[in-house]
């Protein structure tokens, strides 16, 4: 018995907090301020195409403030709060109004946004443009409830700053600007992605407004016609899901995308641990069905291949599996290229150069040591030519040189020392085998192999 009365005081203690009970002006007062807010004529329209340039000066500049005033400023709300009122009570004659004065609204936002960036000499993208091309459920949800909010604000006694706060949330103009950027500037995926937005917008404030106005129960007009009411509630809630399932999708995009960032970052985190070098950098993509994670290392390098091959085995662990990892280590003029150095310390960029002047050192020391050998072995020849023309006087040309030979059955390479000879006169079997031992003691090579050549160059004979 206690139970019971201690729950019936408990429900009826609840349902008076969701009461409306003396919180609602009259339901004439609040349809004739919808009905007013619909009307889009001289200053309305005005007002509408100032906000709609401030949004767009917002925009351009990347400016939060300038487009959280253009959307207090701009009357859109109205059309779109009477699309919902007008299905609630089945008044059709405000329906149609609505629908027009909306559609002329953001006819005129568009073009307004569209002449403004054709004209403006700053013709990038930023932040605040992107962020209104991927509309997701969140989006979906952000108008429903500014919707709710809107509806039962102005019915409200007591109104306090939803209307502007609404106005905030919803983000209406912001889309309309973008479209019209996008217009402008042939980025279709910028002019899609902002209509779709509005559309999302303007559909869930509408619903919003219908279930408020039901909730209410705002009296239907007497002359609805049923089967028209039906149909046309019908064509609402159908819009209502074929606008949610897009942004279903991207949601669900979104939320992988963001996985594979999370799980890239843990990966990095856990296993780039070594004592001499550091990670400087990684990023993680999805594009077009591949998933790509790359790490940029600074310090000592470490060898490549062994790398790659002991890290990518463990990228499964971390949810990773298909993913292709690239490591890039030491390389500045890449790095530089690709813009991975953005946002780092002096001292981190600093680092980086250095290792990579080293390396490119090193390949120096080793070319000039290359020049070196080769410069060497030309001046062979002159410096020992004093001592032929005692020794050996038949010699009247030589060359001193490398060959590689590659072996016709099996491929492989044999570096030979080669002497090539031009003889002043005949010089015998024997003396021959002398001048190949005294070019092996004197070149200090344990062999080579002389090749007799006339003036010319045509190779005549060799031993």
């Amino acid at each position: 018995m206690k139970f019971d009365k201690f729950w019936n005081d408990a429900k009826d203690e609840l349902q008076g907090y969701f009461s409306f009970n003396g919180f609602l002006v009259p339901e004439e007062e609040a349809e004739q301020s919808i009905r007013e807010g619909v009307t889009f004529k001289g200053t309305n329209i005005l007002i509408l195409v100032f906000a709609i340039l401030i949004a767009s000066l917002g925009l351009n500049t990347n400016s939060t403030a300038v487009i959280i005033g253009a959307m207090l400023i701009s009357p859109l709300m109205g059309p779109i709060i009477g699309l919902g009122l007008g299905v609630g009570i089945e008044d059709f004659e405000l329906l149609k109004r609505s629908m027009r004065n909306l559609t002329v609204a953001a006819v005129f936002s568009v073009l307004a946004s569209c002449v403004y960036f054709l004209i403006s000499p700053v013709s990038e993208g930023h932040s605040e443009l992107l962020a209104r091309t991927s509309p997701t459920i969140y989006d979906v949800f952000i108008g429903f409830f500014g919707g709710s909010a809107g509806i039962f604000a102005i019915a409200s006694k007591n109104k306090g700053n939803v209307i502007p706060g609404v106005a905030i949330a919803t983000a209406l103009m912001p889309p309309l600007c973008t479209v019209g950027y996008g217009l402008a500037t042939l980025q279709m995926n910028y002019f899609f992605g902002a209509l779709y937005l509005f559309l999302i917008n303007s559909i869930y404030i509408c619903l919003a407004t219908f279930i408020g106005v039901k909730l209410m129960k705002f009296k239907k007009l007497e002359s609805a016609v049923p089967q028209r009411a039906r149909r046309m509630k019908r064509i609402v809630y159908t819009l209502a899901v074929l606008t949610l399932l897009p942004s279903v999708y991207l949601t669900y995009s979104m939320l992988r995308q963001e996985r594979f960032e999370m799980n890239a970052s843990r990966f990095v985190s856990d296993e780039f641990r070594f004592p001499s070098t550091q990670v400087l950098s990684h990023s993680a993509s999805m594009q077009n069905g591949e998933k790509v994670v790359n790490v940029t290392l600074i310090g000592k390098v470490l060898p490549q291949d062994s790398l790659e091959l002991a890290l990518s085995s463990r990228m499964h662990f971390y949810g990773l599996q298909g993913a292709k990892l690239n490591i890039v280590q030491g390389d500045g003029g890449r790095l530089a290229g690709n813009g991975d150095v953005a946002g780092h310390s002096v001292g981190q960029i600093y680092e980086m150069a250095q290792n990579a002047l080293m390396q490119k050192q090193e390949a120096i020391d080793s070319l000039r040591q290359m020049l070196a050998n080769r410069q060497e072995h030309d001046s062979i020849a002159s410096r020992l030519a004093p001592e032929l023309r005692v020794v050996f006087p038949q010699v009247a040309e030589i060359a001193i040189t490398k060959a590689v030979f590659g072996n016709i059955g099996n491929g492989d390479l044999d570096t030979i020392n080669m002497a090539l000879v031009n003889y002043a006169r005949p010089m015998g079997e024997a003396q021959q085998k002398e001048l190949c031992r005294y070019l092996e003691a004197r070149l200090r090579v344990s062999q080579i192999r002389l090749v007799q050549v006339d003036r010319q160059g045509r190779q005549s004979s060799g031993r």
